[in-house]
């Protein structure tokens, strides 16, 4: 590797110790040369490994092919979808008490975050609780050659912690060899009339392979037990939001997220049963085809132990074919202490799909 390469990212690899933006930004400015070079990710996968060589490696997930025998003549497009945890959260009030806090530490941290997405390579990355855009994933993504875009929330809880990095929000990442951005909207979500602190990035992308649109959505939905009816509300806000950016699902449609809902909860319901015709791509895993993961996060906390199903891909069936999922952690992987820990930075699991489209773009069922 490079000695200009390895001084990058030492300088990237500090954790500012500071949360003001304006801080991060001057961070930038000051890099601003340095990020005019292209990164080749073999070598910050390096970079990665040396800081992570005392921690287990990898676990090893399989893609599982899910491809009809519809023909396609273009490359899939691979889209990942991961709340990574917030670091303000993780070390300040999410509380994993089986968790040890040496687990916790963002110089390593943050490595097993981007090992992750190195290993996948997607050509879209749609993130959630993400509170150190500005110091690590837009400076180093932005030369891995994505175009980059971050919505925070409007109160974010990570500003109420000591030493944080500034407010987490979502955050969305697009290959620019493979697509061209149309438009971009950035949605404060509303529930019963009123804004709320939940937000959603909505992206309409052009494939220079095959010249199709379509739109690529990012969401955070409120937590919390008790919360249903309001996450129900911000669902169809988003609904209706989509169904305005898609002209009625003219335009394929994607919508990652971490929804803080289980799939008996209305807002799954609502989603289902759009007039957007949307399928969540992980139910394709089970046996039936009905039946979503069971679970996508996993974690101990005070309360006792947490094991649901919150993560979800939704994709316009009638447009788009899912070639391939990634597989789930299995139950031995994880451990008996949960997420996240030393081997798995988040107490999310990670989702990547990948979508080829329809050879008939006219059928709409």
């Amino acid at each position: 590797m490079g000695n200009s390469t390895s001084r990058l990212y030492s300088v990237l690899a500090k954790t500012l110790s500071s949360g003001a933006v304006s801080q991060h930004q001057e961070c930038l400015e000051q890099l601003d040369s340095a990020q005019l070079d292209p990164l080749d990710p073999k070598d910050l996968l390096e970079e990665c490994q040396i800081v992570l060589q005392k921690r287990p490696p990898r676990f090893q997930r399989n893609f599982v092919s899910l491809k009809k025998n519809t023909a396609s003549n273009h490359r899939p497009i691979r889209v990942m979808q991961w709340n990574i945890l917030a670091q303000a959260l993780g070390e300040g009030k999410d509380n994993f008490v089986q968790c040890p806090m040496e687990a916790l530490k963002w110089e390593e941290r943050k490595c097993l975050i981007l090992e992750e997405i190195l290993a996948y390579k997607p050509d879209i990355l749609c993130l959630q609780e993400v509170d150190h855009y500005f110091d690590t994933f837009e400076p180093l993504l932005s030369r891995l050659g994505y175009q980059c875009t971050f919505f925070p929330k409007p109160w974010s809880p990570c500003l109420d912690v000591e030493r944080n990095n500034g407010p987490d929000g979502c955050a969305m990442f697009f290959l620019k060899e493979r697509f061209e951005l149309v438009s971009s909207a950035n949605i404060r979500l509303t529930a019963m009339k009123l804004k709320t602190n939940q937000v959603a990035i909505a992206q309409t992308l052009k494939c220079h392979e095959t010249g199709r649109l379509f739109c690529i959505a990012v969401t955070h939905l409120k937590a919390r037990t008790g919360w249903e009816r309001f996450r129900s509300a911000q669902g169809c806000d988003l609904l209706q939001n989509l169904k305005s950016i898609t002209q009625g699902a003219k335009i394929p449609l994607i919508v990652c997220g971490d929804f803080n809902a289980e799939p008996t909860e209305e807002v799954y319901r609502e989603f289902s049963n759009s007039s957007l015709n949307l399928n969540s791509a992980y139910k394709l895993l089970s046996p039936d085809g009905q039946s979503e993961p069971p679970y996508t996060t996993w974690k101990i906390r005070p309360s006792g132990e947490c094991r649901h199903t919150l993560d979800y891909i939704w994709y316009s069936q009638h447009a788009l074919n899912v070639n391939s999922a990634l597989g789930l952690l299995t139950e031995e992987q994880i451990g008996p202490n949960r997420l996240p820990s030393f081997n798995y930075p988040s107490d999310h699991l990670s989702l990547v799909c990948d979508f080829s489209f329809n050879q008939d773009p006219d059928r709409l069922l």
